[in-house]
């Protein structure tokens, strides 16, 4: 930790420092800590730019007079490098809503925090901008052409160029120019625009929303910050809690403008297209290209958002942009359900078609609804297990789990679930093999039972374990309620908390 923070903290607070830990980095270059003292924490950041820095202590000031949910900004240090922030928890919205996102079933917890926060952005929106000096804003003070042109090139530099697509620079510049100036003729341009408007950037504390990470904030049309919410790649919303969420903001939009519904809708468009060639444009930087993992796992999720995109926007508007980005989306890396930043294609030994095939399997409880097909397929299987007898109605059973001996033991007694699962195998082996023959690249499978702990979860388990050894193809597998996902052939739980 920077020695700065540490007496920056104590003549701050008049506090000694006790505990300092580093947080987890994010995309950007600034460090964060907790530093705490006493009965008392906060946040340190160590910032790599000093004018970005006092933008945000600008924006900070600014929107928590406002009576925004905003950490308050405590001080700065003497050279702008440094500075304390209120300290809101390790909480975000990201992870909190981590069921939903990994399964597809959000909760009504979740859905509740979710509209939650986006009922506030209008508020940020509109109040932000009162009164407001943009001229502090870094880098740039408004979104305008010069801005709009940086980010499309980026995704032109940065992702499709490492595609191998074929296009023609002047072509694909004059609809560069064409998607800017449509952008920038909208009503409701001249907002405070948050700029990153993303789950990661929402810390919940006490399940209060509050938000982070503004600095990059600057004067804008409204349906950008909607659209990064919305539409962001590892959020994984459904297109039914896009509209409910879309429809509450709507109705906290009408407290400060008077709003055509359907205009504002084909203008939100083109801004879920810009929003995602940005941030197509960020995958490729951080994870095609620094080979970081995390943003590499997200691109085909931002691939499924331009396909959804562009089926919804009328194509004469960019004519070139459109055919060189279905090129994009037709290449047969991108055509598949996993990307990793080497290769597609997994080490299986052989080559019998199923590199690109990947099955999904999943336990769930029907209390809380079949998990969505992320996918796009609309087929596959899902099987009720609540016939079966039931583990969970025993002490003994209560707090353990499908994956226990002692619950395989009971489920396995007299047979019952192997007769059940072979049932479930004839009908899923024919599949496979089908659509392995067809060339198709997804399949998902799904096993319910009341709690979702016991009966499903031994089911998809042994379900997932058959069809990696009978047919050495992919399988990625989600206990939705323990939080458990694995993937095979690599067996080891990825993911548990």
């Amino acid at each position: 930790m920077p020695e700065i923070l540490k007496n920056l903290f104590e003549k701050l607070f008049g506090n000694q420092l006790i505990d300092c830990q580093m947080l987890t980095q994010a995309g950007s270059n600034r460090q964060y800590y907790r530093l705490c003292g006493k009965n008392i924490c906060a946040a340190g950041v160590a910032g790599a730019s000093i004018d970005e820095n006092r933008a945000f202590e600008k924006i900070a000031k600014h929107l928590y007079d406002k009576g925004i949910s905003v950490p308050e900004f405590f001080a700065a240090s003497d050279d702008g490098l440094y500075y304390l922030q209120e300290y809101l928890g390790d909480v975000s919205l990201f992870d909190f809503i981590i069921q939903g996102r990994k399964s597809g079933v959000f909760s009504a917890k979740e859905r509740n925090v979710l509209h939650a926060t986006i009922a506030q952005l209008p508020e940020i929106q509109f109040k932000g901008a009162e009164d407001f000096d943009f001229s502090f804003c870094y880098p740039q003070p408004a979104f305008d052409k010069l801005t709009v042109m940086w980010d499309l090139n980026y995704f032109k530099y940065c992702f499709l160029k490492l595609q191998n697509v074929d296009f023609q620079e002047n072509k694909l510049e004059t609809d560069f120019t064409k998607f800017a100036e449509i952008l920038l003729n909208v009503p409701l341009n001249s907002q405070f625009m948050y700029r990153d408007f993303q789950s990661r950037n929402v810390m919940l504390k006490n399940m209060k929303p509050y938000f982070i990470d503004f600095q990059g904030a600057r004067r804008g049309p409204v349906y950008y910050d909607l659209a990064s919410f919305l539409w962001q790649a590892s959020a994984n919303f459904t297109p039914q809690l896009k509209e409910e969420l879309t429809q509450t903001y709507f109705k906290n939009l009408k407290n400060f403008a008077d709003v055509n519904e359907r205009e504002f809708r084909k203008n939100l468009d083109f801004f879920v297209l810009f929003r995602t060639l940005q941030v197509l444009g960020t995958y490729g930087f951080r994870g095609i290209i620094e080979k970081k993992q995390y943003f590499t796992n997200n691109i085909q999720s931002a691939i499924k958002n331009l396909k959804e995109i562009l089926l919804k926007i009328e194509k004469e508007k960019l004519p070139y942009l459109f055919e060189v980005l279905n090129k994009m989306i037709e290449i047969q890396q991108y055509s598949a359900t996993n990307i990793s930043s080497d290769s597609i294609k997994t080490d299986l030994a052989d080559s019998k078609g199923t590199d690109n095939f990947l099955v999904r399997v999943f336990s769930f409880s029907y209390r809380k609804g079949i998990p969505a097909d992320v996918s796009g397929n609309g087929g596959g299987f899902v099987f009720d297990c609540r016939a079966i007898h039931n583990p969970g109605k025993y002490v003994e059973y209560r707090d353990l789990t499908g994956l226990d001996t002692k619950v395989a033991g009971f489920l396995e007694k007299n047979s019952e679930i192997a007769e059940f699962l072979g049932n479930c195998y004839a009908l899923i082996d024919k599949s496979v093999v089908r659509y392995l023959e067809r060339g198709f690249t997804a399949l998902q499978i799904s096993f319910g039972c009341t709690g979702g702990q016991h009966r499903s979860v031994y089911s998809a388990q042994k379900t997932a374990e058959h069809l990696y050894t009978k047919f050495g193809i992919r399988v990625q597998l989600v206990h939705v309620e323990l939080n458990i996902e694995s993937k095979f052939p690599d067996s080891n739980y990825s993911e548990k908390k």
